[in-house]
């Protein structure tokens, strides 16, 4: 094993044995070089005052070396700012102001000790540093059974991890805490579980209320009383877009400090919260017991990256940072949160109104993109096709009863149309 790899297990090791014991055989492995390209560099960039021949980028006239055609689209920017190389862990000013954004919105963060937010190719690429660093065959990965089909592929398939489902909703239509509950305690002798919770939640659209939220973290509690380690990551990926009267932060903040067999993982980003799907800039926070736990987990987390990726793409992080930086980021984000919750809302007012009797029955949802239709009689699969064939609509068929709808995409005043002609699909097929 390598020297600087051995040297931050043993921090760990030292510092929170549970965490070390979390981690994957590659979680073990990987480091972060401190000799090489990357470093030597990053001393050039500091020390080279006459010619720096290091790092692989073409300078002219004292700028990167750019086209025309492509700097004429983007003059608003200075070319150091789009066409460098960004470090492996992301654009520092924006880590930064990530970070206190992060603190703004979840005040339950005070006081935790956290790590300073790792930029990553949207959240997708987070959660596969997740599985990367602690999950492996044997592994278990407890997820509900409403969840993001990406979660199989890249906890299952790409790291042989066992996928462990709970009913998301109880008979109550409430979070089902003691599904979670019991899937966590069948870990004992494994010793270890893997969490994932995603709220507002993807498929449904459903982010649990406060009390719901204790018996989650209860839950997780419970298990790490039990002596099983627990990596708690959670999905942030819809976070803001809190329409009810739900919890309006992530729970990452009340798993920061819950217990030492706990370490809790923030995976969020632009790409959602602040609609720049392309952009494809999202990040990974650690909340741990010691700043040598949480600098022994970030130079592993660079080492993933710069094994896979190097770094992130420069531009989209700058654009970014800009919208951060810019006093009418928070107006025009409350612009579009009103937009989505008038959609939302609408939804909800048509499928409560009885226009469509029992045919369009829905589980709860108060947040998020989404909503899911429990259709009953007819396959979720057969009226997706009806609906593209014979209407042009577009949906999501998720098992036999489940009809996701995205009103992210559809204007409000054209949610009625649409919802009267899934009405229309479904009835036909039970005639």
């Amino acid at each position: 094993m390598n020297p600087l790899a051995q040297q931050l297990n043993e921090t760990l090791s030292a510092e929170s044995p549970n965490v070390h014991a979390m981690l994957s055989a590659l979680g073990k492995a990987i480091y972060f070089p401190k000799e090489g390209i990357l470093s030597q560099s990053a001393e050039a960039k500091a020390k080279a005052k006459t010619f720096n021949a290091t790092i692989g980028i073409a300078i002219e006239g004292g700028q990167p070396m750019h086209l025309k055609v492509i700097q004429d689209t983007l003059t608003a920017y200075n070319p150091k700012d789009l066409y460098e190389y960004a470090p492996p862990a992301g654009k520092p000013e924006l880590r930064t102001a990530w970070l206190e954004k992060m603190l703004k919105e979840n005040p339950s963060l005070e006081g935790k000790r956290l790590s300073n937010p790792i930029v990553t190719n949207a959240l997708t690429h987070g959660l596969s540093i997740v599985a990367d660093l602690f999950a492996e065959a044997g592994d278990t990965v407890i997820i509900p059974n409403k969840n993001w089909e990406n979660y199989e592929l890249t906890f299952g398939i790409r790291r042989g991890a066992e996928i462990v489902e709970y009913p998301l909703l109880n008979d109550s239509n409430t979070f089902n805490s003691d599904g979670l509950r019991e899937a966590l305690l069948a870990q004992k002798d494994k010793g270890k579980a893997i969490v994932l919770l995603n709220f507002p939640n993807n498929p449904t659209g459903y982010t649990p209320g406060l009390q719901e939220s204790e018996e989650i973290v209860a839950a997780v509690k419970e298990a790490a009383d039990a002596g099983i380690n627990v990596v708690v990551v959670t999905d942030d990926a819809y976070f803001g877009l809190f329409f009810e009267d739900s919890v309006h932060e992530s729970l990452f903040g009340k798993f920061a400090d819950l217990h030492p067999r706990v370490l809790a993982v923030k995976i969020d980003g632009a790409t959602k919260e602040d609609y720049v799907w392309g952009f494809r800039v999202g990040f990974i926070t650690y909340a741990a017991s010691s700043d040598k736990v949480l600098n022994a987990l970030e130079q592993k987390t660079l080492g993933i990256i710069r094994a896979t990726i190097s770094s992130g793409p420069h531009p989209s992080q700058t654009f970014v940072l800009k919208a951060l930086q810019s006093p009418d980021f928070d107006a025009q984000k409350a612009e579009k949160y009103d937009i989505m919750k008038g959609r939302a809302n609408r939804v909800k007012a048509l499928l409560d109104s009885g226009r469509y009797g029992d045919t369009l029955a829905y589980y709860p949802f108060n947040s998020g993109y989404f909503m899911c239709l429990k259709l009953s009689g007819v396959s979720a699969e057969a009226v997706r096709v009806r609906l593209l064939e014979e209407y042009g609509i577009g949906t999501i068929a998720l098992g036999e009863t489940d009809l996701r709808v995205a009103f992210s995409c559809i204007e409000e005043a054209d949610l009625e149309s649409l919802y009267d002609t899934i009405f229309k699909a479904v009835t036909e097929l039970l005639a």
